[in-house]
């Protein structure tokens, strides 16, 4: 058995390439075909990546409501690296109002191309292909623009009072955008709030946004910002503009609030008591430092990843080849690979190399003993205690096993004196890692963010106390990734993803962050090992700095940086 580590490392060889570049694509539509006579499209992009021939969402934009033209104001961040063929996919869906997930929304067209492309032309615009191949009168545009090294993040909150009133029955609903100008003369939008209904002096939401989205980092860059009264016919009433750079916002003496006229071309050159159609207000300006992943790992921030496997008696006998638990004198199972693959990664981060295993699903010794039941599987024990929790080398006071060659050895030599049961319950065992992430945060140090890999066979029977477990850990330094293994059907779980809407625990408390990654396993049984880890570690780096970032917590070993500005209306 001694070589099952090394077989399973030789089936798992890596691919590294560092990444040359981050790069912002940002997207646009014209002539959406409407589906409904009666109404307008409500568009979202969803943007897909290949890897060995499958296609992997990576991410998607807002939904736009009754938009056949939609700008959309999300921006994709994606890895750029010259020496591999990038093949990306943009899928245009019909979001259903009340409704942000796509099993119910309509397939609007596609576009397929390369980053490569879209990078060498900077602007690429092609037709969006229905099923069929089929090109329509819809195009899609895809902008390109390179991450420059400021990672610094403003965050902004505007008022108005006094803007003109467009309803005939009820008051302006008001929107701002803000977009920048670029040096070819181009606007890029850069945000775009939330309307505020019925209201002539509203208050929008604060936003934060980075300085190089905001303005390339250059503070003297033109910021154009126009104010509109939204319909949800689609066609906004325009109600007008005003124009100024970031250098304006930040340099307004402490204490006196800034403000702009908001001006309306047409009025302006009509009426000759025209004086403005509002005024726009800067209520809060903050540069916020944002550190990067490598400046929390740099400054001392260890990975704490712990593993639990799902012995449940569904992966079947592991005396059977046919089982997924089976231990292949020369080929590791799915398993292992799993577990070997995401493993390698996360062990560079963690300095002892002590990985807590644990095993959920099954009985234990000494309430149960191999051979107690000669005639498996049918059992008859009576007042059975199944463990979702236990250490997998049998030590409850130190689960930990050094390096993932001794989760591998513990897992190999704890199946034969178990017994695979039932039923699969995941929310004990993230309890038990988000007590002890629940201890890190009262620290507010960064000094240890954790890591629940969760290996499994099948839809878990304990969804509701799961998404208890899921929304409480939200709050804490912690990611969950689940790996399905085997060919179950696993629709259920993409629910815990949070891809297709907010996570609600039963109460309907949403989580705070989307801390979960599931992937099933069957997805890459003919891909590289390496998109495997890939794709179920991809959010890990940025759920750790959007959680250290909003609580404020920098890099150990690292001078603060913050410069405020705050402006009281």
């Amino acid at each position: 058995m001694s070589n099952i580590y090394e077989s399973a490392e030789a089936t798992l060889g890596f691919i590294s390439s560092p990444c040359l570049a981050k790069v912002e694509l940002r997207v646009a539509c014209r002539g959406i075909s409407d589906r409904d006579a009666l109404s307008k499209p409500d568009p979202c992009v969803v943007l897909k990546m290949q890897s060995h021939g499958q296609w992997f969402e990576v991410d998607r934009t807002e939904v736009i409501r009754s938009s056949s033209g939609p700008v959309f104001s999300k921006i994709f961040l994606v890895d750029y690296y010259f020496e591999e063929v990038q093949r990306l996919r943009f899928e245009l869906h019909d979001i259903s109002s009340g409704n942000n997930g796509l099993r119910d929304a309509d397939f609007l067209g596609s576009m397929e191309c390369t980053l490569g492309q879209i990078v060498s032309q900077r602007k690429l615009t092609k037709a969006l292909l229905k099923q069929g191949n089929t090109s329509g009168k819809s195009s899609i545009t895809v902008t390109a623009e390179e991450l420059s090294g400021n990672d610094d993040y403003v965050e902004l909150s505007f008022s108005a009072r006094k803007l003109d009133d467009k309803d005939f029955f009820s008051k302006s609903d008001p929107f701002l955008e803000i977009f920048r100008v670029n040096d070819d003369g181009t606007e890029s939008l850069v945000h775009r709030t939330e309307t505020v209904m019925n209201d002539l002096s509203p208050v929008w939401k604060s936003f934060k946004v980075s300085l190089n989205t905001l303005c390339s980092g250059d503070h003297d860059r033109e910021l154009k910002c126009t104010v509109w009264d939204w319909d949800s016919n689609g066609k906004h009433d325009f109600i007008g503009e005003y124009q100024t750079t970031f250098k304006e916002m930040r340099a307004e003496q402490e204490g006196k609030q800034l403000q702009w006229e908001c001006i309306n071309p047409k009025y302006q050159m009509k009426k000759k008591n025209y004086r403005n159609s509002g005024v726009v207000m800067l209520n809060h300006c903050k540069i916020i430092k944002m550190y990067s992943f490598l400046e929390y790992i740099m400054g001392g921030c260890q990975i704490q990843f712990t593993v639990a496997i799902d012995f449940t008696a569904s992966n079947g006998d592991p005396r059977n080849s046919c089982s997924l638990h089976y231990i292949h004198p020369y080929q590791p199972n799915e398993y292992l690979k799993a577990l070997v693959a995401v493993g390698e990664i996360c062990q560079d981060y963690d300095s002892d190399k002590m990985f807590p295993a644990f095993g959920f699903g099954a009985l234990i010794p000494p309430d149960f003993k191999a051979g107690f039941v000669k005639k498996a599987p049918v059992f008859f024990l009576l007042h059975v205690k199944v463990s979702h929790d236990f250490a997998v080398n049998f030590d409850e006071d130190n689960p930990e096993c050094a390096g993932i060659q001794g989760v591998v050895e513990a897992y190999q030599n704890c199946l034969p004196k178990i017994q695979l049961y039932g039923p699969t319950n995941i929310a004990p065992i993230i309890q038990k890692v988000a007590s002890s992430a629940s201890e890190e945060m009262h620290t507010k140090e960064a000094m240890e963010y954790f890591i629940l890999l969760i290996l499994t066979d099948g839809v878990i029977t304990d969804m509701a106390d799961t998404r208890e477990a899921i929304v409480h850990a939200s709050h804490l330094p912690m990611s969950v990734i689940i790996v399905g293994v085997g060919n179950a059907d696993f629709t259920d779980m993409q629910i815990l993803d949070g891809d297709d809407g907010i996570l609600r625990s039963p109460k309907g408390e949403p989580v705070l962050r989307d801390i979960v990654q599931f992937v099933p396993f069957k997805d890459f049984k003919h891909a590289s090992p390496a998109a495997l880890a890939k794709s179920v570690l991809a959010e890990v780096p940025n759920q750790v700095v959007d959680y250290y970032n909003a609580k404020g917590i920098t890099p150990k070993c690292m001078s603060d940086y913050e410069s405020t500005r705050t402006f009281s209306p």
